[in-house]
């Protein structure tokens, strides 16, 4: 979270989003409740998650706990509005960054050709004194998807999509927005669908219940940064991004 200083609502003119985030769960803990409201808008939003989630419940194997988070992330986007919820397979913990990553991601992004791509925060930390650390998945994820919207726009770059797998440069993604970054400037009210966010992070049971001592409780947890973001916007809930701007030129 920033500091104490007031946002700016979003750009809210648009009507295609993807969002890229590394894992199930990934949008569910802040982003869901704003995807709400674009979907209630009638706005297009679909997911792309890179990996499945499977190395995220200690209890359980990598081989089954894929499938169930898989389960749970649909269900979990269903609540939202979202229909399209795609699984890139990318392996769960130690996502590689660079060219290859780039290539599929800019693929994803010619395939869905939206004008706005939600991220997950990939600053080093969540907070903007660096205590509370980010994870890799996040980091890379992030950083990448930069990469991936120029790429997606340049005909020369990955031009085997284009040439052999029929696809088109896409230059049309004006902004990306990662979600819960300590660096936030703009958010979007979400007093109306923050139930619903909360809703959807709790279609995660799996995952829940593995967590600590088993208790976890969304609402409270979404409640504490949801307020604080609100505060910030001057509205009661709110979710927060840092804006990356492709528009300018």
């Amino acid at each position: 979270m920033t500091d104490d200083v007031s946002w700016q609502p979003v750009d809210e003119d648009w009507q295609r989003a993807l969002a890229i985030v590394a894992h199930p769960d990934d949008l569910e803990f802040g982003a869901a409740a704003a995807i709400a409201r674009w979907t209630a808008q009638g706005k297009e939003v679909a997911y792309a998650l890179l990996t499945s989630g499977e190395a995220g419940i200690d209890g359980l194997d990598p081989d089954e706990a894929g499938p169930v988070r898989e389960v749970e992330q649909r269900a979990s986007a269903a609540i939202v509005g979202v229909k399209h919820v795609e699984f890139l397979g990318l392996p769960d913990g130690v996502i590689e960054g660079g060219v290859t990553l780039r290539a599929v991601l800019s693929r994803v992004i010619r395939v869905h050709r939206p004008e706005i791509v939600i991220t997950n925060n990939f600053r080093d930390s969540w907070d903007p004194d660096g205590a509370a650390l980010n994870m890799s998945d996040h980091i890379v994820t992030g950083r990448t998807v930069l990469d991936a919207v120029r790429d997606a726009a340049n005909r020369w770059v990955f031009r085997e999509q284009i040439e052999e797998e029929g696809l088109e440069k896409w230059g049309g993604v004006r902004q990306v927005w990662a979600a819960g970054s300590p660096r936030s400037r703009h958010g979007v009210d979400t007093t109306d669908t923050f139930a619903l966010g909360v809703r959807s992070l709790e279609a995660h049971g799996a995952y829940l219940r593995g967590l600590g001592s088993g208790d976890f409780d969304a609402e409270e947890f979404l409640e504490g940064f949801a307020r604080q973001a609100g505060t910030r916007l001057g509205v009661r809930y709110a979710t927060g991004f840092e804006v990356f701007r492709f528009d300018l030129y």
